[in-house]
């Protein structure tokens, strides 16, 4: 198959930003939301300052263009428009990684890896569920995925276990040969058991790939394993105390005080679920970040009880917070 990328690579400025390996951070990597204006269109100042607040919050790094932001309704051009915009706010404080396979055919999907990668990403990622479709064999995910690669030359990948349009887990054997590759910097699981993790965090052990949890329940055992960094929707929501979890097992590893707030946060982590995304933008309203809660997704509309558990969940927060030593981010 041919490359799709520019042969004189030495003379290829965007190519030789990704010649040598490296790793990316580990810690909290938020799933990023998309805010909207009334009319459906993108609120491109809202997301410059809700990259902010990812990144005063703590953030390692922004994980953009990905299920939270509505990708499945973002249009090629938008897609590649708020990429941008999160990496020209980010401005290098924190690395962004973002989907880019929506077409089943390797060569089309890999025309827009490359436009992705050219919007500054340090790793372009893959959807599972894009790659194959469901029951196939995982040898004919891996012939996908091993296409993309050839296709895309040198540029970082990622591979995100995406519920959409179908939840592909990997297996350990699978995801070991991916990151064996040396092309796969992140990845984000959701398989939500710790059984499954622990098996794909050792075929992973010792290449480049960072494997990054979205689960809250299993956040805790997941980092007692190894995981480099959390992805949960919660990171949306609270990241202070996510980044507190993490920093917490990184200093001193399992403790009263880390059991107890992971416990608070796995309680917590039910309420983040009803109604999102549009809770998660609700709830940043309430904190004060300057977001509306429109959506493109079809959703029911918060009632009066869904803004009245927002409120006591913000004041568990701020409880929390104080417990904690944690001064929460104001937007």
């Amino acid at each position: 198959m041919t490359s799709l990328v520019s042969v004189d690579r030495e003379k290829d400025s965007f190519f030789a930003r990704f010649m040598n390996t490296f790793s990316l951070p580990g810690g909290l990597w938020p799933v990023m939301l998309t805010p909207f204006r009334d009319d459906g269109s993108i609120d491109f100042a809202g997301l410059q300052r809700l990259t902010d607040f990812y990144i005063d919050a703590g953030s390692a790094g922004l994980f953009a263009n990905c299920l939270s932001s509505e990708m499945f309704q973002l249009n090629p051009d938008e897609r590649l428009s708020i990429v941008r915009c999160v990496v020209q706010q980010a401005g290098g404080r924190v690395p962004v990684v973002a989907c880019g396979n929506f077409e089943r055919d390797a060569a089309s999907a890999g025309h827009f890896i490359v436009r992705m990668a050219e919007s500054g990403v340090a790793a372009v990622v893959l959807i599972t569920g894009m790659l194959t479709g469901a029951g196939e064999d995982d040898s004919l995910l891996m012939a996908a995925a091993e296409a993309i690669m050839e296709s895309t030359g040198d540029i970082p990948l990622g591979i995100y276990e995406c519920p959409q349009p179908y939840k592909r887990l990997l297996t350990a054997e699978l995801i070991g040969r991916l990151a064996a590759s040396g092309r796969f910097l992140y990845h984000k699981d959701t398989s939500c058991r710790s059984d499954h993790i622990r098996e794909k965090l050792r075929a992973t052990g010792g290449t480049a790939l960072r494997f990054y949890n979205a689960d809250t329940p299993t956040a805790l055992q997941s980092l007692l394993d190894g995981a480099h960094g959390l992805s949960p929707i919660g990171a949306n929501f609270y990241p202070e105390l996510y980044v507190a979890l993490i920093g917490r097992v990184r200093s001193s590893g399992l403790s009263r005080d880390v059991e107890e707030l992971h416990a608070q946060l796995a309680v917590m982590d039910k309420l983040c679920h009803h109604l999102y995304p549009q809770t998660a933008k609700l709830f940043l309203k309430l904190r004060g970040l300057d977001i509306g809660p429109t959506l493109r997704l079809p959703t029911d509309r918060p009632v009066q009880g869904d803004q009245i558990r927002l409120e006591a969940l913000l004041k568990v927060f701020r409880t929390m917070a104080g417990v904690l030593g944690i001064t929460p981010v104001m937007p």
